[in-house]
């Protein structure tokens, strides 16, 4: 065990590996809110906190089950489609708190182009939160709208039935793969119509700063 007069011991949470403090510093000195993600082994949050002194209090957020139970959602919880449209829900109810930017916020999350993260960050840009990025992080409409796992399940069900059943028996009970994208347009379009107010007004509110 390490010791000695100029050890300190690392504080419980980096001791856990839960938080790296020095990334944290960072992004508070945006003083800007952050926008969190976070991905189980299941699920994906999204929230948009802000720092306090007394601690952190978050503004807005949405978890992927949610997408089940409010908007029809049939696919996984945890995919990039998934990922995105939680990403909007969320900023869709930061834009109603008046959240208009944030920082992305990934934790200890290995920032992977194209990743579930930046899946999330597509959404919430999409939604009309301005969120500092690089457009080559971002994932493509194909891989979003999950039209990629469409066309794998399609060719295989043809030429593997066996395989086919195996690899997507979980979601064969909510919904056949190859509906996924479908299903996609039709959780996000109730997400909008939930929310046409306030997402109308930050894309008004984006076109006149376009526009300037």
């Amino acid at each position: 065990m390490k010791g000695g007069p100029n050890y300190r011991v690392p504080l419980r949470r980096r001791r856990e590996g839960k938080t790296d403090y020095y990334k944290r510093f960072a992004l508070l000195s945006s003083r800007k809110p952050r926008m969190v993600v976070r991905i189980s082994n299941k699920y994906i949050w999204v929230q948009f906190i802000q720092f306090d002194l007394k601690g952190d209090r978050v503004i807005a957020a949405a978890h992927s089950r949610e997408l089940t139970k409010l908007y029809g959602w049939k696919g996984s919880g945890k995919s990039e489609c998934a990922a995105y449209l939680t990403g909007f829900l969320a900023a869709a109810r930061a834009l109603e708190k008046g959240v208009k930017e944030a920082v992305l916020d990934i934790g200890l999350h290995r920032p992977t182009l194209g990743g579930r993260v930046f899946a999330a960050l597509k959404g919430a840009l999409d939604a009309g939160v301005h969120v500092p990025h690089s457009d080559e992080v971002l994932p493509s409409e194909e891989r979003i709208r999950c039209e990629h796992v469409a066309s794998y399940a399609a060719e295989l069900s043809k030429n593997d039935p066996e395989k086919y059943k195996r690899l997507f028996s979980a979601q064969l009970t909510r919904l056949p793969p190859e509906e996924i994208p479908k299903n996609f347009d039709e959780v996000l379009e109730n997400i909008k119509k939930a929310y046409k107010t306030v997402l109308e007004a930050a894309g008004g509110a984006e076109q006149a700063v376009m526009e300037k």
